[in-house]
């Protein structure tokens, strides 16, 4: 393996396609919009990666022109909670076996990674993530062991081409009494200021009982402080009871973050919506492993408690991939399970969980997760003609509940296309999982 290699990508994007115009034609075009009804047989046009426009027969003289015939034309998924660092670790994890489960096997190997470690191992999990049609990630790194490690998880996502923010948080090894480095995310924000791709945020330790310790309150207010004079979103792992104790010292606010909606009183609820506190829901997760015996997904209840949510991968290395058509399914599987047919949560309804208020959640919303004139164009086409796709009568339908990662045939990411026929234009997969064995193998000698 080539020493540093992150260095080699930090700070630039080459070898990633250029923006430049072209049509998609003839696709069933799903806008996700507010207030939108879907084009079907529809364009887009598309210039130096702004969405120009959307209609029936565009002409746009010069510009090429991507065939959508037989395709639906939709916004790029909007991950919101995924641990990036630790997808190499999947070689190594097993269920939740004592020895080789998820918490065992990240406590013990996150301190034995470099920031090649977690460049390799990012770059294994955008791959798979865009290949499956993610075009904005939420890379929740609690592993940030130091600003190279923050730094080489930058430089991953820039190789990729991928949208994000880097959620900056702490090393596995750090002591439950001590903050984590204010200084050093604050050195990272300070530099990716003003980055219209990536932007950072503060990833923060729990206050109750959790599987990596209880961090004194004390010790968390002062990371809230820090975290909040910087002017940065905040996201944390929640646990039955961590609203209570949040709200008792007065840390709830719009720019908190709480993941896995799970063990919420309805009293938490309400405090929750009414700080303007957002959830991010993790299914695949949330139904497996010991997170299951935290309680059922209360998606519905935070619904109808009008807290803004949105859909993430949680960890790849866990769930053993980064499908985000089974993340809606399984939200609508444990929803049925619970409530039938008398409450209705409808594909199109996960669809935009999945897309529009991902984006609104990271407060990108101006930018992406819908198909609007203005907007940046992050799109993905999913072929309707595949076998496990036909035939398609409503798109919406077939999305969620027979959609799969291979169906994607092209993702664009801000204009650049990344993938096109279900082939890579730029990125060379097989050298990425090279990267990422040799890494995990070198990790686990150590």
């Amino acid at each position: 393996m080539q020493a540093a290699r992150w260095r080699e990508a930090a700070g630039h994007v080459a070898g990633l396609p250029a923006r430049d115009e072209f049509l998609i034609r003839g696709g069933h075009v799903m806008t996700m919009a507010d207030g939108m009804e879907d084009l079907p047989d529809a364009d887009i046009h598309v210039r130096d990666g702004t969405l120009v426009a959307i209609g029936r027969g565009l002409s746009v003289p010069g510009a090429r022109e991507l065939d959508a015939r037989g395709m639906i034309v939709m916004p790029g998924f909007v991950d919101t909670h995924w641990h990036l660092w630790n997808c190499s670790l999947r070689a190594l994890i097993s269920g939740d076996e004592a020895a080789r489960g998820y918490f065992p096997v990240t406590l013990s190997m996150g301190p034995r990674f470099t920031p090649d470690d977690s460049y390799h191992s990012v770059r294994l999990g955008l791959a798979e993530g865009l290949a499956g049609g993610i075009t904005t990630v939420h890379n929740w790194s609690h592993n940030t062991r130091t600003p190279d490690h923050a730094r080489a998880e930058l430089a991953a996502m820039r190789s990729l081409g991928i949208r994000g923010r880097l959620a900056y948080g702490w090393g596995q090894e750090l002591p439950l009494d001590r903050a984590m480095d204010l200084a050093g995310l604050e050195e990272i924000a300070r530099a990716e200021r003003g980055d219209p791709m990536i932007h950072v945020g503060a990833a923060l330790r729990t206050p109750v009982s959790n599987p990596r310790g209880t961090v004194p309150i004390e010790v968390v207010r002062a990371e809230f402080a820090g975290v909040r004079r910087l002017g940065l979103p905040i996201t944390m792992h929640a646990r039955p009871g961590v609203v209570s104790v949040l709200d008792a010292h007065g840390l709830l606010g719009p720019d908190l973050q709480l993941v896995h909606p799970q063990g919420v009183s309805p009293q938490e609820r309400e405090r929750v919506a009414a700080c303007g506190v957002s959830f991010s829901c993790s299914p695949v997760i949330e139904v497996l492993y010991a997170q299951a015996s935290r309680g059922v997904i209360q998606f519905h209840e935070l619904e109808c408690a009008c807290v803004r949510q949105s859909l993430s991968v949680d960890s790849s290395s866990a769930s053993a991939n980064a499908d985000f058509f089974s993340c809606m399914r399984t939200l609508l599987w444990s929803h049925r399970q619970r409530f039938g047919a008398e409450v209705a949560l409808t594909a199109r309804r996960l669809l935009r969980l999945a897309t529009l208020d991902g984006a609104r959640d990271l407060g990108i919303a101006d930018q992406v997760g819908s198909l609007e004139a203005g907007k940046r164009a992050d799109i993905i086409l999913v072929r309707a003609t595949d076998l496990n796709m036909a035939p398609v009568v409503d798109p919406a339908f077939s999305l969620v509940y027979s959609g799969q990662p291979a169906n994607v045939d092209t993702v664009i990411v801000d204009g650049r296309v990344l993938r096109r026929r279900g082939q890579w234009t730029a990125c060379d997969p097989a050298q990425i999982v090279r990267d990422a064995a040799q890494s995990v193998r070198e990790v686990a000698a150590r």
